[in-house]
């Protein structure tokens, strides 16, 4: 029977033979298969590496390490004192009520202009429920254009030793100073002095400094907005181009409208690269038996790859077919959440809110894609960023022909 069409849209360049774990000729053993995938995130025998843990080692010892870059009882137990406000009955309960408010304002802005870019529609809902789960809601205006650069679509490498390294130093160092005093600050004195059931406030319980709570809220607003924000586009893409299943979202409960989503975050998950270091000998499933990483290697989780492994996925792993018996539950989406200590704790707000926001798009009148986007990527997280997908409702504008 012939293959199904592979229907990413988000294609990267091939990465070599299809081998669960490989140790490549640079030392860095990588990791494609969805059980050696698992196996590797989810051991206690392995750190969290990449995503700039370098820069963050050098920072003094004083300074509390934001979550993401901590391992072992320290982390474990932040995780579990701030899991409360990810659990999926908060989620109902607290956010949806706000995202269908957030979705439905920002929708407004597309039907009286008419015409929008998508992604700053994302991005707005995106930023606004995560302020509300961090506690950035008393910041200046302006926050979405001090967060589109200090998350820009493409990243330099700061440095001292060029002019490049040291513009992209400075730039950085402004950045945080920006969202700082125009979005931290004046959270963390409002709530100083008035307590809230957040994220910033639970922080400030724990005493953390003014510098260690912005660490956090920047963690936390890389996760809970960029990822979000690029997710929910390429979604909306796909919905756009594949009729059927626009169709079968747009008709469907809101259960059977999770699994697309479920799916399409699999096919396409926002970080596709994983990194972590060994801290000893760990046995990872191979092909023809385990396989065992010494200690001090560096193992990078190959997740779009993991996530379309057809011994895990079943038939046609790169087609688009909800509710496959392999993914189901918890692991709908398989690892594109991660697995283990670190995986993603705002899974079920990032699903919920990407399901409420294209569930409110797509039911708009004359909904159209006017121009594809253009992809780029950025290497280091194995992400994507969509950009110039526009969309208009209602009436096409007419054209005056007669004008000169």
């Amino acid at each position: 029977m012939e293959r199904a069409e592979d229907a990413r849209k988000i294609r990267r360049d091939g990465t070599g033979p299809v081998c669960p774990i490989a140790h490549g000729e640079d030392g860095t053993w990588r990791v494609r298969g969805y059980e050696a995938a698992r196996a590797v995130l989810r051991s206690t025998g392995t750190v969290q590496a990449g995503l700039g843990i370098e820069t963050v080692e050098k920072m003094p010892s004083r300074i509390r390490r934001p979550v993401l870059y901590r391992d072992g009882p320290e982390h474990r137990e932040h995780r579990r004192q701030t899991a409360r406000y990810f659990t999926p009955r908060r989620v109902d309960e607290h956010y949806r009520e706000l995202t269908e408010r957030v979705a439905l304002r920002h929708l407004d802005t597309l039907r009286g202009a008419g015409e929008a870019w998508l992604e700053d529609l994302t991005f707005g809902v995106s930023i606004d429920v995560a302020c509300e789960v961090i506690g950035l809601t008393h910041s200046r205006p302006g926050i979405q254009r001090r967060l589109e650069r200090f998350f820009p679509e493409k990243f330099g490498r700061p440095g001292l030793t060029s002019w490049h390294g040291l513009y992209w130093l400075l730039r950085q160092n402004s950045q945080w100073l920006r969202i700082y005093l125009a979005d931290v600050r004046p959270a963390v004195r409002a709530h100083r002095e008035r307590p809230a059931d957040n994220l910033i406030s639970h922080l400030i319980t724990e005493g953390c400094s003014d510098a260690e709570i912005l660490g956090e809220c920047l963690t936390y607003a890389a996760a809970g907005m960029v990822t979000t924000r690029e997710f929910i586009s390429v979604a909306a893409w796909h919905l756009f181009t594949d009729e059927e299943l626009r169709e079968r979202y747009a008709a469907g409960s809101d259960s059977a409208r999770m699994a697309v989503i479920h799916e399409l975050l699999r096919l396409e998950p926002a970080v596709a690269r994983l990194k972590r270091r060994t801290t000893g000998a760990v046995d990872v499933p191979g092909a023809d038996g385990p396989v065992t990483v010494p200690g001090d290697a560096l193992v990078e989780i190959l997740v779009d790859e993991a996530n379309t492994d057809p011994g895990a996925m079943g038939k046609d792993p790169t087609s688009v077919r909800p509710g496959r018996p392999a993914t189901t539950g918890r692991y709908a989406a398989a690892l594109a959440f991660g697995d283990g200590p670190h995986r993603c704790p705002g899974a079920d707000i990032a699903l919920m809110e990407t399901n409420v926001f294209l569930g409110h798009l797509f039911a708009l009148d004359n909904l159209r894609m006017l121009t594809p986007p253009r992809v780029t990527f950025q290497d280091e997280i194995g992400g994507y960023a969509i950009r110039g997908l526009r969309v208009g409702v209602g009436e096409p504008k007419a054209v005056d022909r007669t004008a000169s």
